[in-house]
């Protein structure tokens, strides 16, 4: 059993902090991210972890969301074409997400 415990959240020495923890992700949306890891090793030439393409994600979209005017609301997802999806078994989610990774969908 490992009795260390790993701090949820430490300062780096750059400034920032560093944080970990355990988010449950549609299948649609870790291939989001690899697509998104892929763009930015694209740019930065090197390879990218998907905390890296998570973390410059979060960056990006920080200081756009910052940018609005107080008070202003960001639009709202029409929930009806959401729930009108037919829904999907897992294992076949799943197999898209990875195919969309891949490249092959």
């Amino acid at each position: 059993m490992n009795d260390r415990v790993t701090p949820p959240m430490h300062a780096t020495p750059d400034g920032e902090a560093e944080l970990s923890l355990v988010v449950r992700l549609p299948w649609e949306d870790v291939a989001r991210l690899g697509q998104e890891a892929g763009r930015l090793a694209s740019q930065m030439q090197r390879p990218v972890t998907l905390d890296e393409a998570v973390s410059h994600r979060l960056r990006s979209t920080r200081s756009a969301a910052h940018a609005r005017p107080a008070g202003e609301q960001p639009p709202a997802v029409a929930a009806a074409s959401v729930s009108s999806l037919p829904s999907r078994p897992p294992a076949e989610q799943a197999r898209q997400a990875i195919d969309r990774i891949n490249g092959t969908a």
